[in-house]
């Protein structure tokens, strides 16, 4: 298994992957091809493994207002024939270790069981827009003391 810095001639797989992971949704492949398509800042990496792109993660910016208050973790995905091997554990780990997610405050909206063994745990504040009462969002490094909506990039879509 190999971890590292998608290329152009890898989106291709990468979008191959979000449509297999999340059949029935065009949403994380369809956001994933817009922040390719626009340029738009992101960190990410892929697994690969006997040859083939298993797994993807991404973070892009988080906003307070026009300030960027830390990072977004979306979409994390693992292809299905490779599901429940430990592929996005160990991506997700990894990613964590990287100089540029390290010391940033995270968010993800998510399974909780699944982020809480990475150290994030449930916030109140920011809130997020997709979620009813935070519900489902998670963060780790998360400084907010005062309420305010917190903010994706415009690929994210209207909440």
């Amino acid at each position: 298994m190999k971890i590292r810095k998608p290329t152009g001639e890898i989106y291709v797989k990468v979008s191959a992957l979000l449509k297999s992971a999340f059949p029935k949704s065009r949403y994380e492949q369809g956001l994933v091809e817009e922040f390719h398509d626009n340029n738009t800042p992101i960190h990410e990496w892929v697994c690969i493994h006997m040859n083939k792109v298993v797994a993807y993660i991404a973070f892009s910016n988080a906003y307070n207002g026009d300030e960027i208050c830390g990072l977004h973790l979306a979409p994390l995905a693992v292809a299905p024939p490779f599901q429940r091997q430990g592929f996005g554990s160990e991506l997700l780990g990894f990613a964590l270790r990287q100089e540029a997610i390290k010391k940033s405050p995270l968010f993800v909206l998510g399974i909780p069981g699944f982020y809480q063994r990475f150290g994030f745990k449930h916030c109140a504040l920011p809130v997020c827009p997709f979620t009813k009462n935070n519900r489902h969002f998670l963060a780790i490094r998360n400084t907010a003391t005062t309420p305010f909506v917190v903010g994706y990039e415009p690929e994210f879509g209207p909440a």
